[in-house]
């Protein structure tokens, strides 16, 4: 069994009501060791996250003083560029447009009041395992960038091992992103796969097919960064979600931005575009026909194919004629064309029958 992830962390409660203060301490203190910073005067919140340099901050959005979004625009200028802490808003306002002006601010989740002592628990260990992963990719990167610059002799080699480690943490990331929608976890393998297949079809050289094969189970890392209540909603997400729900796009490619790695730019360049359709009609920069990357309408084809043949929470699973159909529908409007028929060349040839079990 997974030890809890409230364990050994500090986290800042800011609240001007002390009875909220108290049940999030009746909460919180019994699932872990976690050390709670409290304050119901929003003017020393700034001061507070200066001394003790929290995990993550719990945080009242209406407050006398300074409201939530006031300190969420402090807290943006102390925390540094390469760090990762979580902030999770408390509101009783459940409108959109506060979501989106808090989301833009920097919150990273939401839990709406009367608090749910179960839903607290659930959001706050999802954030610091996110916020733990990062401090471990980023901590690991420093580690290997040191002895890169100390060992210059063995230079070639050690940029070899850091640029592989980079790209072994970002695939545990993209699993750990995975497994909240997809209990099986393998959903990211079998698009890989799936790719690295289409890609051969393409005429793709085997570099390229390579590449390919390794950045696109990168696709949905973004999803790390949306909140459970958008991501495992049961039913038709309202446009204020959906909105939310895009970005994902967005955050898979500010992770993968800035590497040298093939695999990686590659990743980046799938993340940001699989959503895109062929007709110019996606997300999140409404490109059409071939000005979407060829990587990117690939995996647009196989990871529609593999979410439709495998269950959601918000859907059954469809048999592989029935997902194979609406891809031929799709030609034209949602994917290329070609490239949508070669999918449904390679599965009736065989080629994608033998895929990762479920």
């Amino acid at each position: 069994m997974r030890e809890p992830s409230i364990r050994d962390v500090r986290i800042l409660i800011v609240d001007d009501e002390e009875m909220n203060i108290e049940m999030l301490r009746h909460i919180l203190e019994p699932a872990g060791r976690a050390s709670l910073i409290t304050t119901t005067d929003s003017r020393r919140a700034r001061d507070l996250f200066r001394e003790h340099r929290p995990d993550l901050v719990l945080l009242d959005l209406r407050m006398p003083h300074f409201d939530g979004h006031d300190i969420l625009a402090q807290l943006r200028e102390e925390i540094p560029h390469d760090a990762y802490v979580p902030i999770l808003v408390l509101t009783s306002d459940n409108s959109g447009e506060a979501k989106r002006r808090a989301l833009s601010g920097g919150a990273n989740d939401f839990v709406t009041k009367p608090l749910s002592p179960m839903e607290v628990r659930l959001r706050v260990e999802n954030l610091l395992e996110t916020r733990f992963l990062h401090l471990a990719l980023r901590d690991h990167n420093r580690i290997l960038e040191q002895r890169v610059r100390e060992r210059t002799a063995a230079l070639t080699r050690r940029t070899a091992e850091l640029e592989d480690a980079r790209v072994e943490i970002l695939e545990r990331l993209a699993r750990a992103a995975e497994f909240r929608d997809d209990e099986t976890g393998l959903h990211t393998q079998r698009v890989g796969r799936s790719a690295a297949l289409l890609g051969e079809a393409l005429g793709l050289t085997p570099a390229e097919i390579e590449a390919i094969r390794r950045a696109a189970p990168l696709h949905d890392i973004g999803k790390i960064g949306i909140p459970d209540a958008v991501l495992l909603k049961g039913g038709r997400l309202s446009p204020d979600e959906f909105a939310v729900m895009q970005t994902h796009t967005l955050i898979g490619a500010e992770i993968l931005s800035g590497s040298g790695v093939t695999s990686l730019t590659m990743g980046r360049e799938i993340a940001l575009t699989h959503h895109e359709r062929w007709d110019g009609s996606g997300y999140p920069a409404g490109l059409a026909g071939d000005a979407i990357p060829v990587v990117g309408r690939a995996v647009a084809v196989a990871d529609v194919f593999d979410a439709l043949t495998h269950p959601r929470p918000y859907k059954r699973a469809w048999t592989p004629d029935e997902a194979l159909a609406e891809i031929a529908r799709g030609a034209g409007r949602q994917f290329d064309p070609d490239i949508a028929h070669a999918f449904i060349g390679l599965y009736h040839d065989g080629r994608l029958t033998e895929r990762i079990p479920t």
